[in-house]
């Protein structure tokens, strides 16, 4: 997954490039459209690797998932159940499945995985919302803060399957640690 990942944003953004250079020459409506289209599919798809990398580096050290801002909160087991995450969670697509296996990796580290993952995706969250900005220029805002929910709801479901996933994690760990 992260090779494909990663081949489809080199893909996109020599496309965007291209048709960004193509628009200057010929100055065409319907050439913008695309150009920005291709363009803002590029950001997102690049702007996930970059941030990704970034917060890997960051937090290489660890992170404390005993931490406040990780803990599960009163209202998230209601909220799971009714938008019944124990159903879709099988559908959602992993970048890196071996971080998350248990036969490789302690639940230790697995909850790690999680809040690193979390992490990730708050962040790509709040940077979907920057193309908007391209609606300064461009116009188009309906399109700018269409594309920007559909990204932050996407990422919105990888935050709540970590969130979901690592209370049971924690209990597993706390079992163990029972024995």
């Amino acid at each position: 997954m992260a090779k494909t990942i990663r081949f489809t944003a080199l893909i996109l953004s020599i496309i965007s490039t291209t048709l960004v250079i193509i628009y200057h020459f010929f100055n065409s409506v319907a050439l913008l459209s695309v150009a920005l289209t291709f363009t803002t599919i590029s950001y997102h798809f690049t702007m996930r690797l970059i941030v990704g990398d970034v917060v890997n580096a960051i937090s290489k050290k660890g992170i404390n998932y005993n931490a406040p801002w990780f803990r599960e909160k009163k209202f998230e087991k209601k909220l799971y159940a009714l938008i019944r995450v124990k159903k879709w969670k099988k559908y959602i697509p992993t970048f890196s499945p071996d971080t998350y296996d248990i036969k490789k990796h302690t639940a230790e580290e697995i909850i790690v995985a999680t809040c690193r993952s979390e992490i990730i995706h708050e962040v790509i969250i709040l940077l979907s919302f920057l193309p908007i900005l391209l609606a300064i220029p461009f116009g188009l805002i309906a399109v700018f803060v269409t594309t920007s929910m559909v990204a932050a709801l996407f990422d919105l479901t990888f935050v709540i399957l970590q969130r979901f996933n690592r209370p049971r994690l924690l209990r597993l760990v706390a079992r163990n640690k029972d024995k």
